[in-house]
């Protein structure tokens, strides 16, 4: 067993810093390289690009960073875990293969893990009962069943310890959590059990910590964010994990950013519900139990995370087709534009009454006025500029396509001091809705399976 090992975070999201894995492949030793490519809406887009070609439907920037990967990964040995597989694993798979065998490098074991795009047994699950209800609403998927364009299972660490286990250099996935891709190695590793709780809830607590790339070694921070140095050149965060549970927040020397208590505890407040009960297939982890401590510069220790059992559901991320929508914007200019763009406001408003177009919601932002803060911003009529962005959304596509037809006549039919039309009549595009429901987990069979060049 090794006394510690090295995790990095390469991708916080599908078109995160390019140079980001290789970064931190080359500025320093690491053992693994986590790259997680995958959001919600993500699946979504990679399931209609498989539509559109067979040999799509995966994250593709790989086999372009896979060309500067590659001979370091030969090089130094690190393993590479990656979600960016999407709806399509195997084809992602034979892609890094057509890359490895243009730079001559053979030896190159993949093991690639499927199972989680449940789309085609949709009717199957149907049938036995499994209606996939709304975890918001309590309803049943039946009313979209017929409009579904991705349904992808939230498998958890196993599948990927399995690979590692096959002797994988590169595990590529399909809808794995964010969380699982940096647990996973610590499981094979270590030889931790699937039973060991607070084990697995601190290898949980790490992946969230660096699942989102440099949110937690300074950027997007919140705090003293002025102070934060060269973020230009940030580094990546790198998570140095031990058997007993504790692990380390680092980052290479020399690189920009700043991991530090503050940081890290920003990022561990990202998207959770309830801090008690961080539920992910892999267990429960309870974030109330998290201690931190500044050891030295860049270095945060995370000890103390107590877990408790997994439940017996994986949760599913569908999305289905919920009409179109469209946006535009005008810009008007002092003096008055506040004013000024709150008339053309009203303006189109009373043309699209007029002409009984159907729509389900119009959306009016003022940018640079109220489009953050929204009713909280007190009103000023001294702005020099205001952008009005109005958008439409509706199951009647002709209603969309019109609204479209009727941005451009304001800039001679409306308010004066207007500019900033540009790209031609706003198309309509689909609305993309998401749907999260949980599916009994002996319902859902990982794959895992190995090829070598």
């Amino acid at each position: 067993m090794k006394q510690f090992i090295k995790i990095a975070s390469g991708q916080g999201f599908w078109g995160d810093l390019i140079d980001a894995p290789v970064h931190q492949a080359e500025k320093g030793e690491i053992d693994y390289l986590m790259m997680d490519y995958l959001a919600e809406v993500t699946m979504s887009i990679l399931q209609k690009q498989k539509l559109k070609n067979p040999d799509h439907g995966y994250a593709r920037d790989i086999p372009e960073l896979m060309e500067r990967l590659l001979p370091l990964l030969k090089e130094k040995g690190f393993k590479i875990i990656t979600n960016g597989g999407g709806v399509n694993p195997v084809a992602c798979k034979d892609a890094v293969f057509s890359v490895a065998k243009k730079l001559g490098i053979s030896g190159i074991k993949i093991g690639v893990v499927t199972g989680d795009n449940i789309l085609e047994r949709i009717d199957e699950l149907f049938s036995e009962g499994i209606l996939l209800n709304n975890m918001e609403t309590g309803e049943s998927a039946e009313a979209i069943k017929d409009k579904l364009l991705s349904a992808n299972v939230y498998l958890g660490a196993a599948p990927v310890v399995e690979a590692l286990k096959l002797g994988a250099d590169i595990v590529i996935t399909g809808r794995v959590t964010d969380t699982g891709l940096t647990l996973a190695p610590m499981i094979y590793e270590f030889g931790w059990e699937m039973t060991d709780w607070d084990k697995l809830a601190a290898g949980t607590v790490a992946g969230h910590i660096i699942e989102c790339g440099a949110q937690a070694s300074g950027g997007n921070f919140l705090g003293d964010w002025e102070s934060i140095p060269d973020l230009a050149r940030v580094g990546f965060p790198i998570v140095e994990a031990y058997p007993i549970g504790t692990f380390y927040i680092t980052k290479h020397e020399g690189t920009g950013g700043l991991v530090s208590v503050e940081t890290v505890s920003e990022q561990l407040l990202y998207e959770i519900g309830n801090p008690a009960d961080y539920i992910t297939p892999d267990c429960i982890a309870d974030f109330t139990t998290i201690n931190l401590s500044q050891e030295s510069k860049d270095r945060v220790k995370v000890y103390g995370v107590k877990g408790r059992p997994a439940t017996d559901f994986y949760k599913v991320s569908m999305s289905y087709s919920d009409g179109y929508s469209a946006f535009s914007t005008l810009t008007y200019c002092a003096p008055d534009a506040l004013k000024k763009a709150e008339a053309a406001d009203r303006i189109l408003r009373t043309r699209l009454s007029d002409l009984n177009l159907k729509f389900d919601e119009i959306r009016t932002e003022y940018l640079g006025y109220n489009s953050c803060h929204g009713p909280l911003v007190k009103r000023r009529d001294d702005l020099s500029e205001v952008v009005l962005r109005i958008g439409v959304r509706s199951h009647d596509r002709a209603s969309v396509e019109r609204f479209g037809k009727e941005i451009a006549p304001l800039i001679l039919t409306g308010p004066p001091g207007v500019t900033g039309f540009a790209g031609g009549r706003p198309k309509p595009s689909e609305v993309v809705a998401y749907w999260p429901a949980l599916i009994p987990k002996n319902k859902v069979k990982a794959e895992v399976s190995l090829y070598e060049l």
